[in-house]
Parts: structure tokens; C-alpha cells; sequence
């Protein structure tokens, strides 16, 4: 039965990941594509914390207390923190980096009064001729 959900488990995050990648390449709208990127980022950082998720019961968490034999319990139950701490660590840049871009396609649409990329390409090449 696990094996059955951890499979399913990685089919959602393929299928939730080529989502956002479709999104990104085939929509025209910033905006759309700002949220594709975020689907997509956010399923990449779900995968590698299941990267480093134990499958065993009980699940400690990774706290050693220097109890003599202790060790190959947590190896066997606790949860590996450095995906942790690396996601938590994206996440932070991750936030960064899309409120860079929300930024950018407001300045794009001040500009050019569309959210639409051909359409803000378009106008903004015709401003450069014009000049």
C-alpha cells in the first residue's frame, strides 16, 4: 500500500510540474506565467523534501540525544534535514525572485497597457523604431 501512494504521490508532482512548465511556455500572459513559475517551483521544492522523507513508522525527528544505540534508530526513522533547510532556503529566494518579476510585469504593463509578451514586445519595439 505505501508503495502504491509513493507512486501515486510522484505521478501528481510529474503531472503538477509539466503543468507548470506548460504554462510557462505556452501562455502569452505575464501574469500567467509568473503563476506557472510558482506552481512549478513549488512542486520542484515538494519533490525534494520527499527526497529526504523516511517512509518508516515511527518518524523521529533528527535530534540526537546521546543515548548509546541511538544512532541506527534515527538513520532508520528521521527525517534527513538538509532538503529541509535547502527548500526553506529557496523558498526565501523564491519569494525574492517573483516579487522581482510581479515587479517587472507591472512596469511592463505601465508601459505598454497589456500583460500580454507579443503584444508588449510589439509596442515596445515600436517605441525603439520611433526613436
Amino acid at each position: 500500500m505505501e508503495g502504491f501512494v509513493y507512486a501515486l504521490f510522484i505521478v501528481v508532482l510529474v503531472v503538477n510540474a509539466l503543468m507548470g512548465i506548460y504554462g510557462i511556455v505556452f501562455r502569452r500572459s505575464l501574469v500567467k506565467k509568473l503563476i506557472s513559475l510558482t506552481i512549478l517551483s513549488d512542486t520542484v521544492f515538494v519533490a525534494i523534501i520527499l527526497v529526504g522523507f523516511v517512509f518508516k513508522h515511527p518518524v523521529v525527528p533528527p535530534v540526537y540525544s546521546g543515548v548509546e544505540g541511538e544512532e541506527k534508530f534515527l538513520l532508520e526513522h528521521a527525517s534527513d534535514p538538509l532538503p529541509q533547510a535547502l527548500v526553506l532556503t529557496g523558498i526565501v529566494i523564491g519569494l525574492a525572485v517573483n516579487a522581482l518579476i510581479a515587479f517587472g510585469i507591472i512596469q511592463i504593463y505601465r508601459l505598454t497597457g497589456t500583460t500580454d509578451a507579443k503584444k508588449a514586445i510589439r509596442v515596445l519595439v515600436e517605441e525603439v523604431m520611433e526613436e
